[in-house]
């Protein structure tokens, strides 16, 4: 991801502010065995944990299931590389939001307003009951804090008897890059114009936007 000084994320704890939401839904990517092949993407939610003990110390992890059947699993090894992208905070920005004052409306630049962050992973893959269970109950504690559901466990209950139909991925994190694509680089008036008209608009995704570049805005005081 090509990621220019103003965009990138100014301190670790920028991004992940930004991930602590109520879920971390993006995207698997994986390369394809067959080096030919188009890359094999999948939608789904994870879990970011932190402090796990590793060899070099604590790191992030991240932790998913699919289903058994995914064809992911066709091109996914241990000692392969995988990302995992976040992408939210979405909004295009018309050419005339953007045009400098001395120059007409029509000749303003359109752009694209985004936040990502791409986490770069080993990959472990989970195929035992109790393995399955554990990463099952961190999901379940990140995504529905609420409760409401029983205990996984791989030896009864509810769950024990679909387990078989799914497989775990623990994603120990090696490298993050963010980056919040909000035209810092431009002064602060044009700025909070551009924010009032996301406001304005209200389309999908123009507020989160608005929210996001106020707060970048409102940082550099």
């Amino acid at each position: 991801m090509l990621v220019f000084p103003q965009d990138a994320a100014r301190d670790e704890a920028e991004w992940r502010e930004w991930l602590d939401g109520p879920e971390l839904f993006g995207v698997l990517a994986v390369n394809n065995a067959d080096p030919a092949g188009a890359p094999v993407v999948v939608p789904t939610h994870a879990t970011l944990l932190t402090g796990i003990e590793g060899e070099d110390g604590p790191r992030d992890e991240l932790v998913l299931h699919l289903a058994r059947v995914n064809p992911v699993f066709e091109h996914l090894h241990e000692g392969c590389e995988v990302r995992f992208v976040v992408t939210g905070a979405v909004a295009y920005v018309p050419g005339p939001w953007r045009a400098a004052p001395d120059v007409p409306s029509e000749h303003g630049v359109p752009t694209s307003y985004y936040a990502s962050v791409q986490f770069r992973c080993g990959v472990q893959v989970v195929d035992d009951p109790a393995g399955k269970a554990e990463v099952l109950t961190h999901q379940f504690a990140d995504l529905q804090p609420e409760g409401g559901s029983a205990p996984v466990t791989a030896e009864g209950g509810p769950y024990a008897r679909m387990l078989p139909a799914i497989t775990a991925l623990r994603l120990p994190v090696r490298e993050v890059v963010a980056k919040f694509k909000y035209d810092d680089e431009k002064p602060a008036e044009h700025r909070q114009r551009v924010s009032a008209h996301l406001e304005e608009r209200g389309r999908p995704g123009d507020r989160a936007a608005a929210r996001q570049q106020r707060r970048r805005l409102e940082g550099e005081a």
